[in-house]
């Protein structure tokens, strides 16, 4: 394990957290180049509902001090994973989504995601299996469980 994993820490978001980890969210959405024209034109569909962070859903990936990305779990339901950019590729994603799994699965759910189509991969390479299809707002979706 690299030094850069070992500092990694996943704990329970704030609610004062709130801007940072909205800001967070904006960034990374918007460094997908994929999803980028949708999210201009529709602004509004970058949000973090304060009530997630409130209700103790939200897992903060802090490195080194800094928070790194975050899931939010609503029920059994990754409702949002966001990294940094500038960290993609360094295990923080699916360190979240291990800690997500026992945070479904300590309230006795699997956990479930609407993937977006361009991170079908990663999941899969997480552990989680197609089982269908949902309608989103921006098309169609594989619906996953792990």
């Amino acid at each position: 394990m690299s030094k850069r994993a070992e500092a990694l820490i996943i704990r329970v978001g704030d609610p004062e957290e709130w801007e940072a980890l909205e800001s967070l969210q904006r960034r990374a959405s918007l460094a997908n180049e994929h999803d980028r024209s949708h999210l201009e034109a529709n602004p509004d569909a970058i949000h973090l509902p304060p009530a997630q962070l409130a209700n103790g859903q939200v897992l903060v990936a802090e490195l080194d001090g800094r928070i790194a990305g975050f899931a939010a779990v609503v029920g059994g339901e990754l409702d949002g994973l966001f990294v940094e950019p500038e960290l993609w590729r360094r295990g923080i994603g699916a360190a979240l989504v291990d800690e997500a799994t026992h945070y479904a699965r300590d309230r006795g759910l699997a956990l479930t995601v609407t993937a977006n189509p361009h991170a079908r991969e990663f999941y899969e390479k997480c552990g989680f299996a197609l089982e269908g299809e949902a309608q989103t707002r921006f098309g169609p979706a594989p619906r996953m469980s792990r």
